[in-house]
């Protein structure tokens, strides 16, 4: 039979010595302040307990928190114009601001000795139409992936360039239309001015002593009718003391162009500015880099700055959206720098 150990249940039943665990007072009166009866804390907490003055939790109140400043990084207000972080434009890569055509671009915008001016800015007029109608047909031509072409009313549903947007005047109100329609409108407007003779004539001029006044009835008119030119676009009115008349001389005269002809001049060239600012904004990457046909762009764009620049037909303020740009082609000198020391509108 197997040993087996065991208690008797007398032994666990028996109590414990309340001697042995009993906590002991130490004599040593200095040392008392160290028990839990005697801490200060408690001693007060029975004070208020037994005076009546302890609170009940649920009726105190939380102290208040301490005021929160705005942060200096999170504004207090918030707009669309803060948070729009506009994307890094391909095109003011110097890497990619290079040219086609190489040399002096003065060489083709400087006036020759023996032609008159009016007559040398129609020739340039007419060439750089020709260079920026080349351009625009590069995003006319249709994607065949989406049957549209490249600059279509849905991704260009405004004339725009970077923040800015173009506007056209219908019925005497400044409206926004889509760029593919703005630029066509463009086009016919411009082909509209350098094919009226009234603007650009091809006739010889007449004598000095048959040459009528600007708006006499007896102004002899072309030999063919022309047809109806498109309205102008935005802000190209002429003011009245161009259309007066008061003017002895103007740029063109001795080649028979009108008083209104450097306005009109200025005017195309606003308008072909806008063109290419919407062609480097919103179709740089696409089509003119990915074609690999962004040096041809830039070509176009120096000439088109050359003369521009050169003979002050546009003002700083209207070369805004491309200013980060012209800058490039300045510091690399691919824009003449009689160019920039003639350009003071």
């Amino acid at each position: 039979m197997p040993f087996r150990f065991t208690i008797p249940i007398r032994a666990l039943r028996r109590p414990i010595s309340p001697t042995k665990h009993a906590v002991v007072a130490d004599p040593d009166p200095s040392r008392q302040g160290f028990t839990r009866a005697n801490t200060k804390s408690n001693q007060n907490l029975k004070a208020q307990y037994n005076n009546g003055q302890a609170q009940s939790p649920v009726s105190q109140q939380a102290p208040p928190l301490p005021h929160i400043t705005n942060s200096p990084s999170v504004p207090s207000t918030f707009s669309e114009q803060n948070t729009y972080v506009e994307q890094p434009k391909k095109f003011l890569d110097e890497r990619y601001a290079k040219c086609s055509v190489k040399g002096n671009f003065l060489t083709l915008a400087a006036q020759p000795k023996n032609v008159e001016l009016g007559e040398w800015l129609a020739h340039q007029l007419v060439e750089m139409n020709r260079l920026l109608t080349g351009m625009i047909q590069v995003i006319q031509e249709v994607d065949t992936n989406i049957g549209l072409a490249l600059c279509n009313e849905q991704q260009c549903p405004t004339m725009s360039a970077g923040r800015l947007t173009y506007t056209w005047l219908e019925n005497g109100r400044p409206a926004k239309i889509p760029a593919p329609q703005y630029i066509v409108r463009v086009q016919r407007w411009i082909v509209g001015k350098i094919h009226d003779e009234k603007t650009f004539p091809t006739a010889p001029p007449m004598p000095i002593d048959h040459t009528y006044i600007s708006g006499d009835i007896g102004t002899p008119g072309p030999a063919t009718q022309v047809g109806a030119i498109a309205a102008p676009p935005t802000n190209l009115n002429q003011s009245l003391a161009t259309l007066s008349g008061v003017q002895d001389d103007w740029v063109g005269k001795t080649s028979g162009f009108p008083q209104h002809y450097h306005a009109d001049v200025k005017a195309i060239i606003k308008q072909m500015f806008r063109c290419y600012a919407h062609l480097y904004h919103n179709h740089f990457t696409d089509p003119f880099w990915h074609l690999g046909r962004y040096t041809e762009l830039n070509s176009c764009f120096v000439h088109f700055c050359t003369v521009a620049m050169y003979y002050d037909l546009i003002s700083k303020k209207d070369m805004e959206p491309l200013q980060d740009l012209i800058d490039i082609f300045v510091r690399q000198g691919v824009i003449p720098k009689e160019a920039v020391q003639q350009h003071v509108s």
